[in-house]
């Protein structure tokens, strides 16, 4: 054998290595992130769940309490009082999918990177709407803003347009933005600048930049989060279809897989046409 064919058979095991190494890496890390996922559950369990406070913050931004005495300011493309109703999808399509999330959570980030896709294809064929709860329960479990800042800044994307807000999330989410639940960075204004520049309706958007260091949506993020006691949600992600729960083969827990969230979808609103 030559050298040059020994040298490019050793390569190539290289990259073979390398590509197994980052595929391992990607199933320990979703594992971890379903593991603290159901800790967290857990956690609000014991807590009694529904009654564990998550709108009294302690931390400050510019006040007392984290939002201050900021005025209640609703971004644009929401609806309801306080604008609560994040609602995106086509105004024809006669079903809507409530979908609870908090940003620091990471089996939030799993369904993403999982079913993310499929839920924005389905939102896109208008076989239903989406209303959007993005709550804060983990700042108080973890001890930080970062849920709560996050929210505010994807208030910010909202005001620029809904398919900013959900290209927003969807970086957010990103295994290469989403940091692990024990680590405050979605605090960090210029973090979540940062990750905005990644969204071409974001990018140099000086506006949503000022509403972001601002802290605009702040009372809102704020708002927002106190849903997730008033509703009665566990944990997050939480899928709803009116009051019911949408879950995956063992039903418990949401369908978080991609072929269990279609067959979540399929056996509640019938199968695709």
């Amino acid at each position: 054998m030559s050298n040059r064919n020994n040298q490019q058979n050793k390569q190539a095991a290289r990259e073979r290595l390398r590509a197994e190494r980052e595929r391992q890496a990607k199933k320990d890390k979703t594992r971890r992130q379903l593991f603290v996922a159901g800790a967290i559950v857990a956690v609000l369990a014991i807590a009694g769940g529904v009654g564990y406070a998550v709108s009294n913050m302690g931390d400050s931004k510019g006040g007392s309490s984290w939002a201050g005495d900021k005025p209640l300011v609703k971004p644009a493309n929401t609806t309801g009082e306080n604008g609560d109703e994040i609602v995106i999808g086509d105004a024809k399509a006669k079903e809507t999918l409530t979908v609870y999330e908090d940003p620091r959570c990471p089996s939030c980030a799993a369904f993403e990177n999982e079913s993310g896709a499929q839920l924005r294809q389905d939102v896109k064929d208008a076989r239903y709407k989406v209303r959007f709860v993005m709550v804060n329960f983990i700042d108080d479990l973890s001890k930080g803003t970062g849920s709560k800042n996050a929210v505010s800044a994807l208030g910010a994307a909202l005001n620029v347009s809904p398919d900013a807000f959900v290209a927003y999330k969807e970086a957010l989410y990103s295994p290469k933005n989403h940091p692990d639940e024990r680590d405050d960075a979605f605090a960090d204004d210029k973090r979540l600048i940062e990750i905005a520049q990644q969204v071409p309706a974001l990018k140099g958007n000086k506006d949503f930049e000022k509403a972001v260091n601002e802290g605009t949506y702040d009372k809102w993020a704020v708002e927002m989060g106190t849903l997730f006691e008033k509703n009665k949600i566990g944990g997050t992600p939480s899928l709803l279809h009116g009051d019911k729960k949408l879950t995956g083969p063992d039903g418990k827990n949401p369908p978080m897989a991609k072929p269990n969230f279609i067959a979540a979808i399929d056996k509640e609103f019938g199968p695709k046409k």
